[in-house]
């Protein structure tokens, strides 16, 4: 199975009315910043598992975060809209014709296939728009035991998922199966929530914070202009922090203050430049404010994980 793509666009579009003939798997989270899809597209569409979307009941048996589901030959497809675009992922969900997996061969209802799993706060606030534009009933799922689980189901079976990233340099962790609990899960949405996790189905949140990807989304939209998340996020890209923010270095003449293990390049204040500029906003790149900005988020979320 191929997890092919994860933003808009870089996954196929071709033979699009087959595919929706082929999708058995559907599910939603809905952040309230973004909406999250992921759909399985198979490659037999004569297999029972293409029939329509399957409940979780029909394709898989779950128990304590543990999955055992027969192996599907196809591709996961994973697609992303701005909640407040809602309207885009209803018109997205349409044009795939996913709606229409609720019926049979000769066009009868079957609405017990037209259900499908969903997750998040936009799950209980979007229901009923779903069921009117689409005839889709929504079947909300806890997002904390989902995101628990989906962490432990990725940790054990999938090869390559866990590294650390430093100085540009990534190192993949080795998980001790024996010894994989606890562990602190940090999940990033609108707002972020620290969650120490103590096996299959035990866990708590522990910590949080309001500054997190709504913070980057709305205060980037507010500084560069952007119109979208994605928009704001191919921009930091190509930006430099070093023109806004402030670094150890600049306080110290360009040197480390090694007593104390700070590197030149450690940031000692996020936009502090723009404090002893004479600088409107509006003079400063938009790529270097979305870069500051980003590290300024990052790097608060990784102190308050501490």
């Amino acid at each position: 199975m191929d997890r092919n793509g994860v933003t808009e666009g870089e996954f196929e579009e071709r033979g699009m009315n087959k595919c929706a003939e082929q999708v058995s798997h559907l599910a939603l989270d809905i952040g309230g910043s973004l909406i999250k899809m992921v759909y399985f597209c198979g490659e037999n569409s004569g297999s029972e598992h293409q029939q329509g979307i399957l409940s979780s009941k029909e394709s898989c048996g779950l128990s304590n975060g543990n999955t055992n589901c027969s192996v599907l030959g196809g591709k996961l497809h994973f697609r992303k809209f701005e909640t407040s675009k809602i309207n885009e992922c209803l018109e997205f969900m349409s044009s795939k014709q996913f709606h229409r997996n609720g019926e049979d061969c000769h066009g009868a209802s079957v609405s017990e296939k037209n259900i499908i799993k969903a997750t998040g706060g936009g799950a209980f606030k979007f229901a009923d728009l779903f069921k009117e534009k689409l005839g889709m009933t929504l079947d909300k799922v806890d997002e904390m035991n989902s995101l628990v689980a989906g962490a432990n189901f990725l940790l054990k079976a999938a090869s390559h998922e866990a590294y650390t990233y430093m100085d540009g340099q990534k190192e993949y962790v080795q998980i001790d199966q024996n010894d994989l609990y606890p562990y602190l899960l940090v999940n990033i949405g609108s707002g972020v929530s620290m969650i120490k996790v103590d096996g299959d189905g035990k866990f708590e949140r522990v910590s949080g914070t309001s500054v997190g990807g709504g913070t980057f989304w709305g205060l980037g939209k507010l500084l560069t202009k952007c119109k979208s998340f994605d928009e704001l996020l191919e921009l930091s890209y190509s930006g430099n922090n070093r023109v806004i923010d402030m670094l150890v270095g600049d306080i110290y003449g360009g040197m480390d203050y090694s007593k104390i293990g700070l590197s030149s390049t450690a940031i000692a204040s996020s936009f502090g430049k723009a404090v002893s500029e004479d600088k409107d906003l509006e003079e400063y790149k938009p790529e270097d404010v979305a870069r500051s900005l980003l590290r300024m988020i990052s790097n608060n979320i990784g102190q308050v994980e501490r």
